[in-house]
């Protein structure tokens, strides 16, 4: 078990990590570096032998491994992202960047994505050091950049440009999993990541009839892209349950001693309650409209007006998902894809997963271990390139009323030290099982 000095770390960890500003505003302007060179310089303290890579000046990866007792085993992946979003000092009660402690509680920007795991996973490392242990598999340490842009100087370089460092790796886990979930009336469920929608943010852009502004203008490209986008924004998306998303609607149904009947989909949400949250998002593609550019002048008709629309598309839902888009937007509006990644699903009756499942119960023996897909993405899209599974496995225990997803890209993100502590005592009963 996880020794005192690791809880202490851990804590220091974080708010440490917080203080280094790792904005990531997609730029390229990011500089991940001295967070990677603070992860790198535990990880040698452990006695391991970080590698620092990077694709571009600034934008800096770390790569580490522990070797495991049984050499035929296959190796596990453990990664984290360095990047943050960005935050503004005026809108927070506690500035982004102090990594301040208050009340037992670590306040500021990456406090649950994902410093909070990237100090987890430094300090299960240094007290293995400090006691001897080494795990049953090889396990693969990642400390990435970009994961908050496309990754192409994070997950993505380190998979098309130094895969030989993942020799071995089979299965991984990262973010978004293993959290606490009040559900209102004292469950408490604990969520562990089996697959993610895709990524499909598109850029639509209409062209017309470049004018002025007091003539009619059947070729008007703005009102073309607004009424293409007001076709999107409202599209109802079908219903589509992929493997896991059915699997988390059996275990809940259970929990909750309702029937899970897949042709009664929206009821069975209902029956859930508060916890259909947890799959109501994956249960279809869907598209949302978020930026507009068009015109340079009020009294000028221009010839072309852009949107971008945030897609994700579940397993299997891609060429649904395109062909869905093609109607949409009609003849008059073109689209492409600004940044595309795959859907991945990952199995739930694993070796694996069943390990997760037991270090969550060991220390959480009152919750409710059940599985589902993330409505966005992570690395672990990246490193599938590899031939890697991915799970979200990043455990806090936190109390009620604590809404860890609002706090995602949120104001105010936060972490309770007991959640810090809770979630090294079960990333450490994980790894040495796992």
């Amino acid at each position: 078990m996880a020794d005192e000095l690791a809880l202490d770390e851990v804590v220091r960890f974080t708010s440490d990590l917080i203080r280094i500003d790792t904005t990531n505003l997609g730029d390229g302007e990011c500089r991940e570096r001295p967070a990677a060179e603070y992860a790198a310089e535990r990880l040698a303290g452990a006695g391991l032998e970080p590698l620092m890579l990077e694709r571009t000046p600034g934008r800096t990866n770390v790569v580490a491994r522990i070797e495991g007792t049984d050499p035929s085993a296959d190796a596990l992946l453990v990664h984290g992202h360095l990047d943050v979003v960005p935050a503004r000092a005026e809108d927070w009660r506690v500035h982004p960047f102090s990594g301040e402690i208050l009340d037992g509680v670590v306040w500021g920007r990456g406090a649950v994505d994902m410093k909070n795991m990237d100090a987890m996973i430094l300090a299960v490392v240094r007290s293995w050091a400090r006691e001897g242990v080494r795990p049953r598999r090889d396990i693969v340490v990642a400390f990435t950049a970009d994961e908050e842009a496309s990754a192409a100087d994070g997950s993505g370089f380190l998979a098309d440009e130094h895969a030989g460092l993942f020799e071995g790796c089979t299965e991984g886990i990262s973010e978004s999993g293993a959290y606490t979930f009040h559900d209102g009336s004292g469950r408490q469920l604990y969520p562990i990541a089996a697959g993610e929608r895709g990524t499909g943010w598109l850029k639509l852009t209409a062209r017309g009839r470049a004018g002025h502004g007091s003539k009619v203008n059947r070729e008007n490209a703005v009102t073309r892209l607004a009424a293409a986008v007001t076709r999107i924004g409202e599209h109802a998306w079908p219903l589509r349950p992929t493997p896991t998303v059915l699997a988390a609607l059996t275990e809940l149904a259970a929990v909750y001693g309702v029937e899970a009947d897949p042709a009664d989909l929206e009821g069975l949400l209902h029956k859930l309650g508060p916890a259909a949250q947890l799959v109501e998002a994956t249960l279809r593609n869907s598209a949302n409209p978020t930026m507009l550019e068009a015109g340079y002048k009020l009294n000028v008709i221009p010839g072309e007006a852009i949107a971008y629309v945030d897609g994700r598309y579940l397993p299997g839902g891609e060429e649904e998902f395109r062909a869905t888009l093609d109607r949409l937007t009609g003849p008059d509006v073109d689209w492409e894809f600004a940044h595309r990644e795959v859907a991945l699903q990952a199995p739930v009756d694993t070796p694996t997963y069943a390990r997760m499942r037991a270090a969550i119960e060991e220390f959480a023996p009152e919750g409710h271990v059940v599985p589902y897909c993330m409505s966005g993405g992570t690395d672990a899209k990246q490193f599938s390139r590899l031939g890697i599974t991915g799970y979200g496995f990043a455990p806090l225990k936190l109390p009620e009323g604590f809404d860890y997803q609002a706090l995602f890209h949120g104001v105010d993100e936060r972490v309770p030290v007991d959640a810090l502590h809770f979630g090294v005592r079960v990333l450490d009963r994980f790894l040495r099982t796992a």
